[in-house]
């Protein structure tokens, strides 16, 4: 054998021997198996059954599951309502209704004691046999002649208009009832959130403008142009705008502290009529007869 190579492999192993290796124990079999068990231990079971399309009408404790139940009911109701049937219902015809019959107990309970009877929208008639619920509307309005009446009432007493959504949802069979009256309705779109509201067309607020007066008022643009521009404007021009027009609060005027001055004490003013006798003895001399005499 070549005594070079012979070298070499000396070489090699005196350098293996050099360099410190870290051997991994290969552990038992049986070792893994009881740390999967003992997992298996501290993972707490399951609390409840899992949810399938077999029972989850039976999990009737979530409250997303309640309150999904009560929403269909009040739409249901306001559907009922905007088709002309209000008269009102037992919870039993509700939800045989709204195909919810297969519901809990615990639901209907809650349905029947909390849920329908402290709900804005929903009316309860109090009877002998039970509860009765009916859809509680925001105007109670029939047709189109309630209608007009609200307005009126809002014109008269400055209430304002009414939300179209808001009549929508009142009156039954709406779009026919609003197109009857529709000479005698005003629309104005809100430019905050674009919804419409209702106000009565006042007919005797009627009157002829010039039509001089509206081309000039339509050659007029001041979008661009704030309250305080168009009132410095005006002011240019001659024109003053009205200023506190409301009730003025009298202002009391703030009372001014008098300096501060050292205080002087008077002389009393008792004995007046003797001042002349109190000069005579103030040098303590006596006259008399043009005579001095000191004491």
């Amino acid at each position: 054998m070549d005594p070079a190579l012979l070298r070499e492999r000396e070489a090699f192993k005196k350098r293996a021997i050099a360099t410190p290796t870290v051997e991994k124990k290969s552990r038992p079999e049986g070792s893994s198996q009881q740390r999967d068990e003992s997992k298996k231990k501290m993972r707490p079971p399951s609390s409840g059954p899992k949810l399938d399309s077999t029972n989850y009408k039976s999990m009737t404790g979530s409250s997303q599951y309640r309150f999904g139940v009560l929403a269909k009911i009040v739409k249901h109701m306001r559907t009922r309502h905007q088709d002309g049937d209000d008269h009102p219902l037992t919870l039993e015809e509700i939800l045989d209704e709204t195909n919810q019959l297969d519901i809990g107990s615990g639901v209907k309970n809650w349905l029947a004691s909390e849920a329908l009877v402290n709900n804005p929208k929903i009316d309860v008639i109090e009877g002998a046999q039970g509860n009765r619920f009916a859809f509680k509307p925001v105007y109670r309005i029939r047709d189109g002649k309630s209608l007009l009446k609200l307005l009126k009432q809002h014109d008269l007493k400055g209430l304002g208009g009414v939300l179209l959504e808001d009549v929508q949802e009142s009156l039954p069979h709406c779009e026919k009832a609003l197109k009857n009256r529709a000479s005698e309705i005003v629309y104005i779109t809100r430019p905050i959130d674009k919804k419409k509201i209702l106000f009565y067309n006042d007919k005797t607020a009627n009157f002829v403008v010039d039509e001089e007066f509206q081309k000039c008022w339509r050659a007029v643009t001041v979008d661009a142009m704030d309250d305080g521009k168009i009132d410095e404007y005006l002011e240019k021009q001659g024109i003053r705008s009205m200023q506190d027009h409301g009730i003025k609060k009298q202002i009391m005027p703030k009372r001014k502290k008098p300096p501060n001055k050292k205080r002087q004490f008077k002389k009393p003013r008792d004995n007046e009529h003797l001042a002349d006798v109190l000069e005579t003895y103030e040098d303590n001399t006596l006259t008399q007869k043009g005579a001095s005499v000191s004491g």
